[in-house]
């Protein structure tokens, strides 16, 4: 009995191999033949149950001990195939009635005791893993096989690594997750292959086609995706909310697909449920595909553009036509970003809390002046390398943003200490504030702003001349703030 059942279950390893070979761990130890002996008539009928799914070993790293060239060592079960599978637990030993071998055996019973745990204290633990690590677990018996594919374990994938054959796990991570419900995986919510290179436009479709209930896509460094596939991602997953393509350098643009277009049209530029999307380092991306993006995606509160370098401000002229909610914004090193770009930036009113406009060096006090006067809520404004940036603009935006609690004007040359008076009588719940390479910055500008902002955390005065006395002062005053300077003297 327990022979054919090995014969049938190496069948089912045997095509599923061709998916995983690469993949797959060779962490199991080789059974023995008692254990290959003892599947009763009861285990068989749990053991055909269990083995007759996809083996669930499939995104280990390859580079793990005894693997060469990407497959399995031979130290694998040699009745089994290339694919290593969940085992079977071998039954007790034989009572034995000699004391010494009574005394060695009771170490492995301890090592046993995780078993005495119940199901959902085991969930609980398998919780925590990711999803490599949950696939090792799955393979060590038949219980932890159950256990680790409880759908509630199988709300997010998340893979790493620049070797892992992406495209290949997930089809079949899907494959098995739509075991319940055909063609359809209803649990999956969140998908994370971040640095994965390996991913391409079809691992893309495989989420789209069997994940209609996906909410959170992160494809971060993965650059061989295209628009084509972020297209029908976005087209057949209604429910996304969270995109992040950051450094895939062939995405620039999202909108639906033609087919999602024309079914939904006129309608369709509001169909898009997306409230944040990430494309730093998008360098493609240009004026137009930010009019579609900003076209389709309505509903964004969360926009990160940093490193876009081929947008101006007539894009940003775009995007405060249709996306009026946005909260976050960030158009950091956007080099033809001026103080055009922030004027229509202002029109965000009192909704904007966070902008970078970090080495944008078009940008002087005007755009600053845009800024303060309407968006009178923000909380955290990043302008460093603006070298067009004075005391006025600082003066500015301290009298009208007083809320604000973290601003960089490092590397501001023409803000000194006159600036950061007035920020210190009006910003007292300042928190963090960077003047690294402010040359004009003393020890007088800073004990100001100590003495009044007494929640201080954090404060960056790298390559700023300012004596040690008036850090020291800082200390004082400021007993949780963080100071990060260049001063061998002051530690």
């Amino acid at each position: 009995m327990g022979a054919n059942n090995g014969k049938q279950y190496g069948s089912e390893g045997k095509g599923s191999s061709s998916i995983s070979s690469d993949v797959s761990s060779s962490t199991d130890h080789t059974p023995t033949q008692a254990q290959k002996n003892v599947a009763t008539s009861e285990d068989s009928d749990l053991s055909m149950r269990t083995l007759s799914t996809p083996s669930p070993a499939l995104i280990c790293p390859p580079n793990l001990p005894g693997f060469q060239n990407g497959r399995g060592s031979s130290t694998s079960s040699s009745s089994i195939t290339g694919e290593t599978v969940a085992l079977v637990h071998s039954p007790p030993p034989t009572r034995l009635t000699h004391p010494l071998i009574r005394l060695a055996s009771k170490p492995q019973k301890e090592q046993a005791s995780i078993e005495r745990l119940p199901d959902h204290s085991m969930v609980q633990i398998f919780s925590f893993l990711p999803t490599n690590q949950l696939c090792r677990c799955a393979r060590v018996c038949r219980r932890w096989y159950n256990l680790a594919w409880d759908p509630r374990l199988w709300r997010t994938i998340r893979l790493t690594g620049e070797t892992i054959n992406v495209d290949r796990a997930l089809k079949v991570l899907t494959r098995r997750l739509c075991q319940d419900t055909p063609n359809v995986c209803l649990m999956l919510e969140t998908v994370t292959v971040s640095g994965c290179r390996r991913l391409t436009d079809r691992g893309l479709y495989t989420i789209a086609q069997c994940c209609p209930e996906l909410r959170r896509l992160e494809v971060s460094g993965c650059y061989n995706i295209s628009n084509e596939a972020v297209f029908d991602v976005v087209s057949l997953c209604p429910n996304l909310e969270h995109l992040d393509v950051s450094g895939c350098s062939k995405v620039t643009c999202i909108s639906l697909t033609r087919e999602a277009s024309i079914k939904l049209s006129p309608l369709h530029g509001k169909q898009i449920s997306i409230r944040y999307l990430d494309m730093t380092d998008c360098f493609v991306l240009e004026d137009e595909g930010l009019h579609t993006i900003a076209a389709h995606c309505t509903q964004l509160t969360h926009l990160y553009l940093r490193r876009c370098v081929r947008l101006t401000d007539e894009g940003l002229r775009y995007l405060m036509i249709y996306c009026t909610s946005i909260k976050e914004l960030s158009v950091s090193d956007c080099r033809f970003v001026s103080d055009f770009g922030l004027r229509e930036i202002a029109k965000l009113e009192s909704r904007l809390r966070y902008l970078s406009i970090a080495h944008c060096g078009r940008v002087t006090d005007v755009g600053i002046r845009y800024v303060a006067k309407y968006c009178s809520k923000l909380r955290y404004l990043n302008a460093r390398g603006c070298e067009g940036i004075t005391d006025h603009g600082v003066e500015y935006l301290a009298k009208n943003c007083t809320k604000l609690k973290s601003l960089d004007i490092g590397k501001c040359p023409l803000v000194s200490d006159t600036g950061l008076e007035c920020l210190a009588l009006n910003c007292f719940n300042l928190k963090r504030l960077s003047l690294k390479s402010c040359e004009s910055i003393t020890g007088q500008g800073l004990q100001i702003v100590a003495a009044n902002c007494f929640d201080l955390q954090l404060l960056n005065v790298q390559d700023c001349e300012v004596s040690v006395e008036a850090l020291r002062f800082v200390k004082r005053h400021c007993k949780r703030c963080v100071i990060e300077h260049t001063n061998p003297a002051f530690f």
